[in-house]
């Protein structure tokens, strides 16, 4: 996520710490960097502007020139603008009305929405308890409204049928009216895409507005877009009174641009960024958080919180206690630990939350290869058995071959796992002894792609 931007700050962030003291020049220096890093990552030039004019106002004032560390403290004000630039600060899904709360839910063809709809649903009925129902008003896209109804049951809230010979403004009415006698919590509306901004789809969405008057207009967005992702924002802003701006495929977007201009040009936060295409893969959006993953500082509170939310407790507990009395670590924990990184978005998700230092060893698969690959090995370790799982000793030519078999791969598979299990296990015994360092610089090698 937004690795090129990343990479570019790290670089003017290690340059700046090296500074004994700030000049006007070196101060120059640095912001032209910083510029030609958001022109790379595809930000809007007005924010451009604002965020560098800021920047110097503030960097060559008393604050930094007279720091003992003055390069951190510019560091410090260039977090704070980037932080300015996306929002002050995370808000959460406004339900503050009498229920039925009405999301209504606009945005191009292709950006999302409907798989939207169903990772906000899940989010609600899950961490808010809310009883949740949703209708698609989207008579135009053949399978919209199957497709909706698919997400619903996945998401395992309540879906209103509707048919694409009904009017859109009908469905609405219709299901609000429903939302109401049967005592919904929330109800999501999810409109029609166009391929582009044209005046039949603003007239109609206005309307669908007009008649439900909901509390929450969301704008999803796929950041992928860029510059035409701010561009179609900022027309929906004109046309819609948008409460806030939820960004899809974050996690294919190396360069930030999206993210880094939305708010600026609409003015509307970003609520929440769509990573992934299961259900689970939606975050929060907390600028303060994202500025520090761009400056390569990490964002170690996110992660903290996704392993609270996905890591079952009791298994962490025990784990540790085992590690902690030196009992050997083997193939059926090594299953749970990957187990439990899936459960996280896996592997590549946590490192990119992760402080640039030890992000390092970051994966390189493409889209979709670390499920794969984590199948692979679930598959290996449950053709073995019990004792061969808890004895990797054990493991010779006849045994593999028959688990080779068992789990459908070649030999070399076999081989290639034991390797990566005898190299988890002595970074185990390494961390066991201490330090996340000594666990990052472990990890290389344990899974492909990793350097």
């Amino acid at each position: 996520m937004l690795d090129n931007l990343t990479q570019r700050f790290t670089r003017i962030v290690k340059t700046l710490r090296g500074e004994a003291r700030l000049t006007e020049t070196n101060i120059a220096e640095a912001l032209r960097e910083v510029r030609l890093a958001l022109l790379e990552a595809d930000v809007a030039l007005p924010a451009i502007k604002a965020l560098i004019a800021s920047v110097k106002e503030k960097a060559l004032g008393e604050e930094v020139i007279a720091s003992l560390t003055p390069g951190q403290a510019l560091i410090g004000v260039v977090h704070r603008e980037l932080t300015r630039l996306m929002g002050p600060e995370h808000q959460e899904i406004n339900l503050a009305t009498q229920p039925p709360a009405v999301i209504l839910m606009a945005g191009l063809q292709g950006a999302g929405k409907t798989t939207t709809v169903g990772k906000l649903a899940k989010l609600l009925r899950e961490q808010r308890k809310k009883k949740v129902l949703a209708v698609s008003c989207d008579v135009y896209r053949p399978a919209a409204i199957e497709q909706l109804k698919t997400v619903a049951a996945q998401a395992g809230v309540d879906f209103l049928p509707s048919a694409s010979s009904d009017n859109p403004l009908d469905i609405a009415s219709g299901a609000l009216e429903w939302a109401r006698r049967h005592y919904y919590d929330v109800l999501f509306i999810d409109t029609a895409g166009r391929l582009s901004i044209d005046e039949a789809m603003m007239k109609e969405i206005a309307a669908l507005h007009a008649a439900v008057k909901p509390i929450e207009t969301l704008f999803v967005v796929d950041a992928m877009l860029g510059q035409d992702a701010i561009n179609t924002a900022q027309a929906f802003n004109q046309a819609l009174p948008l409460t806030g701006i939820i960004l899809t495929k974050l996690d294919g977007d190396s360069r930030g641009g999206a993210a880094l201009s939305t708010h600026f040009v609409t003015g509307r936060p970003i609520k929440y960024v769509g990573v992934g295409e299961k259900l689970t893969g939606i975050e929060a959006f907390h600028p303060e958080r994202m500025a520090s993953r761009i400056l390569g500082m990490g964002d170690v509170l996110s992660l903290i919180e996704e392993a609270r939310k996905e890591l079952d407790e009791k298994k962490a507990l025990d784990f540790a206690k085992k590690l902690k009395s030196g009992k050997n670590f083997d193939l059926e924990d090594f299953k749970a630990q990957i187990g439990q990184l899936r459960k996280m978005g896996g592997l590549s998700s946590m490192l990119d939350k992760l402080p640039a230092q030890f992000s390092q060893a970051a994966i390189h698969l493409p889209v979709g290869q670390e499920e794969k690959m984590i199948r692979r090995v679930e598959g290996i370790i449950d053709s073995m058995t019990p004792l061969e799982r808890s004895r990797p000793e054990l493991l010779k030519a006849s045994r593999k071959r028959r688990i080779a078999a068992g789990a459908g791969v070649p030999v070399q598979e076999i081989n290639r796992l034991l390797k990566q299990f005898e190299q988890t296990q002595k970074m185990m015994k390494q961390f066991s002894k201490g330090g996340m360092a000594k666990l990052m610089r472990g990890m290389k090698g344990i899974l492909p792609g990793m350097h």
